[in-house]
């Protein structure tokens, strides 16, 4: 069984918690929840996913779980998106202890 870890990443003004399993030079696979629910919903799929060689991440969103909400409580597409933009680059989404 491969193990789930976690860590924040702090993104576009907030501290994002993350769960993530699997190779840190695999594939990228992001699982982002819906409402209302957290990274707990994957729990199933990051094991399996890993287990396949993928770097599988899922993030609890903003105002969930262990994610910080921001301050002014304005949700965009834009602003969500730039929060999970540090996944799109392979050294920021790399594990790190």
């Amino acid at each position: 069984m491969t193990d789930i870890t976690f860590r924040t990443v702090a993104s576009n003004g907030i501290d994002m918690h993350i769960a993530e399993a699997g190779p840190a030079d695999g594939p990228l696979v992001l699982l982002c929840h819906g409402f209302p629910e957290s990274w707990y919903s994957w729990r199933h799929q990051l094991p399996a996913l890993a287990e396949a060689g993928y770097h599988a991440v899922a993030p609890d969103q903003r105002g969930y779980g262990r994610t910080s909400a921001p301050e002014d409580d304005t949700a965009s597409p834009s602003s969500i998106s730039s929060e999970t933009s540090w996944a799109s680059s392979p050294l920021s989404a790399r594990r790190t202890p």
